[in-house]
């Protein structure tokens, strides 16, 4: 069939030379929608560069928990014979009304830094130290380096800088000679893991489409929940030796991870649009996708050029501006920090019940697993508002459940199970004291 357009070499007059407008209701795509193409259809590599991205959440976690194990308590024994019974009676006390050499701990010295330093007998603020300036360097981490992935380093490198300089904290670590300096290299680390997660997140996100970028985003939860589970099995596994083992441990994987970063990680495409470093996109989508490099160069070229750009500053001066933004804002700080303290506080707070630490944190990671699983599968059927709420008041209700006490409960043993919390007796069988 003949085509009935006229060839471009057969012109009838001059006026059919020229090229004619452009509409002017046609606009170039936008740098989104370009990006979206290139990327393509979800496959295998962009699954593995999730996967290593997501990665870093484990060694996230490790240090985040760490201290329950490093800072607890040890237990501990009578070494008199005489006057035993005023020795035991002094155990649901502390060990700084017993005279010295009556009694020992049941492991190493070097086993927490509670009894190599001796602050069995100081009071919770110096024993709590190190966590608390752990988060505090979170904090502060979190407003100076939030900007940095948008502007001058990008996400690739907000992944890999942090996370070589929180591992190298942390082998610092295993050097400390007393409280202060471990607490100042504890600061160090939550400092720069701050926005490790963050920058996890966003850059194994932004290597997928739209279609998957729910469920790539909860692999990053389901690495912390395994890097959370790690935790006791390594500890346990270190039993009766220095705590020092456990941030060797943590550390210098981490530090191994961080050379695959280097080595494998793709930067995000859209950050370096944004920068105008077309050349590396075209690099970066050459090896997450299947489209032809010519196709790849003739959709980035035909793309719209401006894009603002706005830095974390000038995003919260129009927050603040509007009150609905400026009201929400506050609202979600607010439930953000209700449910930090619920998440955090709760596993940081184990050593203090009477049954086995070990046990303990598992079971505490291990209920993270379901609720990983069902958000994966259903995250893009939630209603944010509606989850979120409901969400919340169940954990609520649960976590004011959870410190009622047990009275006179047996479980067909004929013991007695007084103050210990009831919801983790079913699992314990039973009253567990920490011997």
């Amino acid at each position: 069939m003949a085509d009935p357009t006229p060839l471009l070499s057969q012109p009838s007059n001059a006026s059919d030379i020229e090229t004619p407008p452009s509409p002017p209701n046609k606009h170039l795509p936008s740098l989104g929608s370009t990006i979206e193409w290139c990327i393509g259809e979800f496959n295998w590599t962009q699954f593995l560069q999730a996967i290593l991205i997501s990665f870093t959440w484990i060694f996230d976690a490790q240090q985040t928990f760490i201290s329950v194990f490093t800072d607890a308590h040890p237990t501990w024994h009578c070494t008199q014979q005489q006057g035993v019974d005023s020795c035991n009676t002094s155990l649901f006390n502390n060990t700084c009304n017993l005279p010295k050499g009556s009694w020992a701990w049941d492991g190493p010295t070097e086993a927490s830094i509670i009894s190599e330093w001796a602050l069995e007998c100081e009071n919770s603020i110096i024993t709590g130290l190190p966590t608390s300036l752990f988060f505090l360097g979170c904090l502060v981490g979190g407003f100076v380096l939030a900007s940095l992935a948008d502007t001058s380093l990008g996400r690739k490198n907000m992944l890999l800088f942090p996370s070589l300089l929180m591992s190298l904290s942390s082998l610092l670590a295993t050097f400390s000679s007393n409280i202060w300096i471990y607490s100042s290299l504890k600061f160090l680390c939550g400092f720069c893991r701050a926005t490790i997660g963050t920058s996890a997140l966003v850059l194994a996100s932004e290597l997928v489409g739209k279609k998957w970028r729910g469920q790539v985003s909860v692999i990053g939860f389901f690495c912390f929940t395994i890097g959370f589970l790690s935790l006791p099995a390594m500890a346990y596994l270190n039993k009766g030796y220095s705590w020092r083992n456990l941030y060797l441990w943590t550390s210098i994987p981490t530090i191994l991870y961080c050379i695959l970063v280097k080595l494998f990680v793709q930067e995000s495409p859209r950050w370096l649009l944004v920068r105008g470093k077309k050349e590396e996109v075209v690099a970066t989508l050459k090896c997450i996708t299947s489209i032809t490099q010519s196709s790849l160069i003739l959709a980035i070229n035909n793309m719209s050029t401006h894009e603002e750009e706005v830095d974390l500053f000038s995003a919260l001066k129009i927050l603040l501006q509007n009150k609905w933004s400026s009201r929400r804002l506050l609202v979600i700080m607010a439930m953000g920090f209700g449910i930090g303290v619920v998440y955090y506080g709760m596993p940081l707070g184990l050593s203090n019940l009477s049954f086995n630490l070990y046990l303990s944190v598992t079971f505490n990671a291990l209920f993270e697993l379901p609720s990983s699983l069902i958000t994966f599968f259903f995250i893009d059927k939630f209603k944010r508002r509606i989850a979120l709420l409901v969400f919340t008041i169940l954990s609520g209700v649960f976590s004011v459940m959870s410190i009622m006490e047990g009275k006179e409960f047996g479980f067909g043993n004929g013991e007695a199970c007084d103050g210990v919390w009831w919801h983790v007796q079913p699992v314990a069988g039973g009253c567990w004291k920490r011997e």
